[in-house]
């Protein structure tokens, strides 16, 4: 499988703060890697850099070899972003919301019946897909999220906690989604505070702390038990 997204030597500093120091990981296309860590480990950081929302102090951050600092526009082309709150507008459709974002995000319209089955595939029923999103919970947006993922036909998706806030069976759902999407061929790169789902969702783990990435692993080389003794370990560090 191809690399699609690759951090190399990538460093973000303000002023004398540290917030990553040279993280280097690839993901190719259908892997899932989950990145755990506490709060200020340099996960968003590194979410923000590949979105371009940030420059880095030193390194580089690629999407499809392509450097993101250098082209913006393009790498943005591939990829869908979810957030821990997907925002929507509320006073619009379900519907109405894919079909706004999927217009910003590629050159030729969507069809109806495009977008209702993407959003169908994300898990919203027909109804839903025509009510108004300021009556949707949290997991129902997220899945708008993913709806915009599979229109936009995205080769990577940057999950940064998609799953905090959401009830156990919204979680699975999600999980599910965020699997079928690999399956298709999808690079992900999740961010998360949830050793289970990690396991239960990754291909690979890695697990930051103080802005450096201190262990990566395979999920199925461990277990539930060990993955969290691991991380805890690394957490008594700080």
């Amino acid at each position: 499988m191809s690399t699609v997204l690759q951090a190399i030597e990538l460093t973000k500093r303000y002023g004398d703060f540290l917030a990553l120091d040279r993280l280097n990981i690839e993901i190719r296309a259908g892997e899932v890697y989950c990145m755990l860590g506490a709060n200020g480990a340099g996960k968003t950081t590194t979410v923000n850099l590949f979105l371009n929302l940030i420059e880095p102090s030193a390194g580089e951050a690629r999407i499809k070899g392509l450097n993101v600092s250098q082209h913006a526009l393009e790498t943005k082309s591939f990829l869908a972003y979810i957030p821990e709150t997907v925002m929507l507008y509320p006073n619009l459709t379900g519907l109405e919301n894919l079909d706004f974002f999927v217009a910003l995000s590629r050159p030729q319209p969507a069809e109806r019946t495009e977008l209702i089955e993407a959003l169908r595939s994300a898990g919203l029923s027909e109804e839903a897909c025509g009510r108004r999103v300021g009556t949707y919970s949290k997991g129902m947006r997220q899945k708008v999220g993913i709806a915009l993922a599979i229109a936009k036909k995205a080769e990577l998706l940057l999950l940064d906690e998609p799953t905090s806030g959401l009830d156990p069976k919204a979680s699975n759902e999600f999980a599910e989604l965020v699997g079928r999407l690999s399956g298709m061929g999808a690079a992900v790169l999740m961010v998360t505070h949830d050793i289970f789902r990690a396991k239960e969702t990754g291909t690979r783990v890695g697990i930051m702390r103080g802005g450096r990435l201190v262990e990566q692993l395979n999920t199925e080389e461990i277990s539930h038990s060990s993955l969290e003794q691991l991380y805890l370990e690394h957490m008594k560090e700080l």
